[in-house]
């Protein structure tokens, strides 16, 4: 049964203790409870606020609001404006930042019920600030990723939590399938998370029934791949396996990743692929050790639903 909850009062008090306005949403959570991370792939939870000089153990991306020195910093905007700081161990705002994956910056942003997804890249101005246009499409908590490598720095993914007021009505985790349909594509997955060690995971992207063998590269790949933990929401970027123009990677129609989740259960995953000129995105629930659950994709199982459609409130690019 969906739940719908009023989130504008929420958001109001929220407004008071924090201080601080961007865009749309307000910051509810500067850090989330981080997971710990064990030997054995499996996480316990803390509570409070939580940095990397409080955790002796490495914790999955995007927990951690500060990270080796590094701290994500929303900042005020005008209405229909996302802007941020990261503040460097100086304690002054980063203002070089090397490019990984084609971009200097990349700005992921998920419902915390995972329905709606966002990955955009922000401009940089001179005194350190990334700005762009709102990627929180419609009531609901957010969580926003910075992912990014500092000059000098070793790559970081920071994340915050931000509210948008309003009335949502949540949505369940689609059940994990096997192949989804996104603007006509039908994209199926092969392939099942392990936890603690990398597994491939193959995504097939067809058209009309016919395999799609010219995918245009996209973030210096044929495919980029972004895995969310369900609960909280700990950020995974998998990295495809070959580049192209590396004389054996082929544009389509598969694509493969090499995924190391940390933990069992749930994961949403999204596959942004170019063809035709446009981005499109295409979603899955995955289990991780299925074979311990008895879940996972199911193959000819139902088709992904729950927002996957690109253009859909919540999903996008720029």
């Amino acid at each position: 049964m969906n739940t719908v909850t009023r989130l504008g009062g929420f958001a109001l008090g929220l407004a008071a203790v924090f201080g601080a306005a961007y865009g749309i949403g307000r910051v509810v959570d500067p850090a989330a409870p981080a997971a710990r991370s064990g030997h054995d792939g499996g996480a316990a939870h803390t509570s409070g606020p939580t940095t990397h000089d409080e955790v002796t153990d490495r914790v999955p991306g995007g927990l951690l609001v500060s990270d080796r020195g590094y701290t994500l910093v929303p900042v005020a905007a005008p209405a229909g404006e996302f802007a941020f700081r990261v503040g460097g161990p100086d304690g002054r705002p980063v203002t070089r930042y090397d490019v990984a994956h084609d971009k200097r910056m990349h700005l992921i942003v998920a419902r915390r019920d995972l329905s709606g997804f966002r990955h955009v890249h922000p401009d940089l101005a001179p005194d350190g600030t990334w700005r762009v246009d709102t990627p929180l499409a419609g009531p609901g908590q957010w969580r926003a990723f910075a992912d990014f490598t500092p000059t000098g720095g070793e790559p970081l993914i920071l994340g915050v939590d931000v509210t948008v007021p309003g009335e949502l009505t949540e949505r369940p985790l689609p059940a994990p399938a096997s192949s989804t349909t996104v603007d006509g594509y039908t994209v199926t997955l092969a392939g099942t998370p392990q936890p603690g060690r990398t597994s491939p995971l193959t995504l097939t992207v067809s058209r009309d029934g016919r395999p799609v063998t010219d995918l245009e590269p996209y973030l210096g790949a044929y495919g980029h791949l972004v895995a969310l933990r369900r609960g909280d929401l700990a950020y995974l970027h998998v990295h495809p396996d070959g580049t192209p123009g590396d004389g054996r990677t082929r544009p389509g129609p598969q694509v493969t990743f090499l995924a190391e989740v940390p933990s069992a259960g749930s994961y949403r995953l999204y596959l942004d692929f170019r063809h035709g000129g446009r981005v499109h995105t295409a979603e899955f629930t995955v289990v991780a050790d299925a074979a311990a659950t008895g879940a996972g994709p199911t193959p000819g199982g139902p088709s992904s639903t729950g927002g996957a459609e690109h253009g859909t409130p919540g999903h996008g690019h720029n």
